[in-house]
C-alpha cells in the first residue's frame, strides 16, 4: 500500500510503498476513505510527542471501509463504513466499563503509538469497543473533518463543561477545534465570543455566526471578552495549547466560570505559569479533556442529522498524500482557516 512515512523530525514525509497491515485479534483493517491533517500531527512531525518512534506513519482523523476482520470481532463485517475516535480504548477495564474510555490505561492511538492513516489502509484494534457506523448522510471528507476537532470540542462542551443554552462561550483559537466549538456551541444555544490573532480567521468565524470576534494582537482579549459578555464568559475553551491563551481563557471567565483545556500543551508549553489567584478568587473550575469516547458519536450524529448544526464549513481543502508535508509545515505559523482533508491516497 502507499503511505506517507515520517523518517526524520521536520523532514518531508516519504510517500512510498509499505507493507499493508494485518487485522489484529479483536481488530479490523480499514481502507482509508479520508483523513484530516491536524495540529496534533504537527506535534508528531516536529518531534514534540514523546510517544512517537521513527519511522512512523502519522494520521489519526480517519474514516474508512472495513476490508479485513480479525478473530473475535462480532460487530463488524467487510464493507461496513465506519469512523473511530483517535483514542482506541480496550473496552475491558474498569474505566471503559464506567464510560471513561479516554483514560483507558491500555489505549492504542493510531498516528501516535501505532501506524496511522496517512496511508491507503490502517489497522484498528479493539474494533467492537471503538468503531461507530458512519451514517449514509455523512460524506467521508466531513467524517474525517470531525476527527479529533469536532469530537474533542463536543466532549469539551457537553461532557466536561456542560455548556447550557443562553450561556456565553469564549473560544481562544479559531482553528479546527475552535471553529468546531463555535458551531457546536451555537447549536447548543450559547452565544459565542471568538479570540484569535489572524484577521481572516476572525472574519471566517463571523461568517459562521460568532456573536463577538476579538483580535488579541489589538486589545486585551480577556478584558474585551468580559466587557462584551457583561462580566465574563460562563465557559471558555482553550484551543491552542499555549500559555498565553490558557491564561487568557481563565481571565475571560466570570465568577464560577468553567475553563476547558483542549489544546495539547507540548514542548516548551508542557509547563505553564498561570493566574491561580483568579482561579481562587473567582472560584473557577478548570477541566482537562482529550478526545471523545466512542459512545458519544450517536449524540453528535443526531445533532447533525436533525439539521441543528452544519459542520461542512470546517473543510477548507481536499489534498493528496503528497501534500501532507506542506499542510503540516503550515502549522509553524498561524494557519489559514479551515481543515485540510486527505482524500487522494494514490499520489
Amino acid at each position: 500500500m502507499l503511505a506517507a512515512r515520517l523518517t526524520g523530525w521536520r523532514t518531508p514525509l516519504e510517500v512510498t510503498e509499505t507493507p499493508a497491515p494485518r487485522a489484529p485479534e479483536g481488530g479490523v483493517v480499514l481502507r482509508v476513505l479520508a483523513c484530516g491533517v491536524c495540529r496534533s500531527d504537527w506535534h508528531v512531525w516536529t518531534g514534540a510527542d514523546p510517544d512517537v518512534a521513527l519511522p512512523h506513519i502519522p494520521g489519526h482523523e480517519f474514516c474508512g471501509e472495513v476490508i479485513a476482520v480479525g478473530p473475535g470481532v462480532r460487530r463488524w463485517r467487510t464493507g461496513d463504513r465506519v469512523i473511530a475516535p483517535f483514542i482506541l480504548a480496550c473496552g475491558q477495564c474498569h474505566d471503559c466499563a464506567a464510560g471513561h474510555q479516554t483514560i483507558c490505561a491500555d489505549q492504542a492511538l493510531p498516528g501516535f503509538t501505532q501506524p496511522g492513516a496517512f496511508a491507503e489502509q490502517v489497522a484498528v484494534p479493539f474494533a467492537d469497543a471503538n468503531l461507530a457506523a458512519l451514517p449514509n448522510g455523512i460524506a467521508p471528507d466531513l467524517a474525517a473533518a470531525l476527527g479529533c476537532r469536532a469530537t474533542t470540542a463536543w466532549q469539551a462542551l457537553t461532557g466536561r463543561a456542560k455548556l447550557c443554552g443562553g450561556e456565553w462561550l469564549a473560544v481562544f483559537g479559531a482553528g479546527g477545534v475552535g471553529l468546531s466549538a463555535l458551531l457546536l456551541g451555537r447549536a447548543l444555544g450559547a452565544r459565542v465570543a471568538m479570540v484569535d490573532v489572524v484577521p481572516e480567521r476572525l472574519s471566517y468565524a463571523r461568517d459562521l455566526g460568532a456573536d463577538v470576534t476579538i483580535n488579541a494582537n489589538e486589545t486585551d482579549a480577556p478584558r474585551a471578552v468580559r466587557e462584551a459578555t457583561g462580566g465574563g464568559a460562563h465557559v471558555a475553551i482553550e484551543a491552542l495549547g499555549i500559555a498565553e491563551t490558557t491564561e487568557g481563557a481563565l481571565l475571560s471567565l466570570r465568577k464560577l466560570g468553567r475553563m476547558v483545556q483542549v489544546g495539547m500543551p507540548a514542548g516548551d508549553h508542557a509547563r505553564m505559569t498561570l493566574p491561580m489567584d483568579a482561579v481562587y478568587s473567582g472560584q473557577l473550575a478548570v477541566y482537562g479533556t482529550r478526545g471523545m469516547p466512542s459512545h458519544r458519536y450517536p449524540d453528535l450524529f443526531a445533532l447533525m442529522a436533525g439539521g441543528h448544526v452544519d459542520l461542512s464549513p470546517l473543510i477548507a481543502r481536499h489534498v493528496a498524500l503528497s501534500d501532507a508535508t506542506a499542510e503540516l509545515a503550515a502549522f509553524d505559523a498561524p494557519a489559514a482557516p479551515g481543515v485540510a482533508v486527505i482524500t487522494d491516497f494514490l499520489h
